[in-house]
């Protein structure tokens, strides 16, 4: 049994869609690793089911379709679960996740244009350009964001110096170091 033919019983809605099997049997071929062969799968099934469920030809997607798809993977619950809390908690997947779906669709679609199948990927990506105004930057279909650190609000950084003060000295002293504080009030 070949790697494709496991992908397909894995998903099978890949087994629906003989240009999305044929272009990952191509990847197989290539002898690219099977853990990315796998995540390629994943990713390009959960499109194709989306374009099933849309009533969309993969081969005839436009933007606005892969866009449904980005905003369900934005909407997608935490398998967490709806009651999980913590500081960076929310709906949706987070940004990097969405980039790694994304990459898999937008390498079928370039699939699809070299074998003549498709004008241009709806996908597309950012992209540089020297010399351009503005710093020649394209954006890419979601942009990257980089998650900046969490930085305490005056009422969160005083319950924290209201929780150190009952704290042992070395535990003070470790707060002190690892925060820059030269005092304490």
């Amino acid at each position: 049994m070949n790697g494709t033919m496991v992908l397909e019983e894995k998903w099978p809605v890949l087994s629906r869609h003989v240009q999305a099997a044929g272009w990952l049997r191509v990847w197989t071929d290539l002898g690219r690793a099977p853990r990315t062969i796998d995540a390629y799968a994943r990713g390009l099934a959960e499109y194709l089911e989306m374009c099933e469920r849309e009533g969309v030809d993969p081969l005839t997607a436009s933007r606005a379709h892969v866009g449904v798809y980005v905003r369900e993977l934005t909407e997608r619950p935490s398998r967490r679960g709806a009651n999980v809390v913590s500081l960076d908690s929310g709906s949706g997947l987070a940004n990097a996740t969405i980039q790694q779906r994304l990459v898999p669709v937008r390498l079928f679609y370039d699939h699809l244009v070299e074998e003549g199948l498709r004008e241009s990927n709806p996908v597309g990506r950012g992209r540089f350009t020297p010399g351009r105004r503005g710093g020649g930057n394209q954006r890419g279909l979601v942009p990257r964001l980089t998650k900046l650190p969490w930085i305490p609000t005056e009422q969160q950084w005083a319950d924290i110096l209201a929780v150190a003060a009952v704290e042992p000295v070395r535990n003070r002293v470790m707060l002190a170091l690892a925060s820059g504080l030269r005092t304490w009030d």
